[in-house]
């Protein structure tokens, strides 16, 4: 994977915008001291890129359910991508990744019921092939949860190896 090729201006730009994506262009451009154009088409070009999007971060209260699950998977190291895609691909599964320590995948999902949880782990994760053991973590008290969490900066980007 190549690293993107960011100007200053570009920095800035996603810098606003991560701090509030419905700022007007204009007001991005009298901010920054560019032309609106120029905000207008930067903000395509990193959008085309992929390397930003726009999303509407919904609540827990908005979700069906509001239990949270971490379901800790062990997988043969060499199916590990295919595993994680596996799963990725199940409708009750809202994120994947890949990750060192105990297990090898992490996978989170919202459930309704413990028979839900259960169907998903037991049912469907452990009958992917490759995958040796599955632990699940039930989230009983939410402390602290940040929805820009996901935020990667250009440095991050940088150090992960697609390979």
């Amino acid at each position: 994977m190549t690293t993107p090729q960011l100007d200053e201006l570009d920095r800035q730009l996603i810098e606003v915008l991560a701090q509030d994506a419905r700022v007007s262009n204009r007001k991005i451009a009298v901010d920054l001291g560019v032309t609106e154009g120029t905000v207008r088409g930067r903000i395509k070009r990193l959008q085309q890129d992929g390397l930003i999007s726009f999303t509407a971060i919904t609540s827990f209260g908005l979700a069906d359910s509001a239990r949270m699950a971490f379901i800790g998977v062990q997988a043969d190291f060499a199916d590990v991508r295919e595993v994680g895609r596996r799963i990725a691909e199940l409708s009750s599964v809202n994120a994947v990744m890949i990750t060192m320590g105990r297990f090898n995948i992490l996978a989170i999902c919202l459930f309704n019921t413990l028979d839900n949880l259960h169907e998903v782990a037991s049912s469907q994760i452990l009958a992917i092939p490759g995958v040796h053991h599955v632990e699940t973590s039930i989230a009983v008290k939410t402390v602290k949860y940040n929805a820009r969490v996901v935020r990667i900066t250009e440095a991050d980007v940088a150090e992960v190896d697609d390979g």
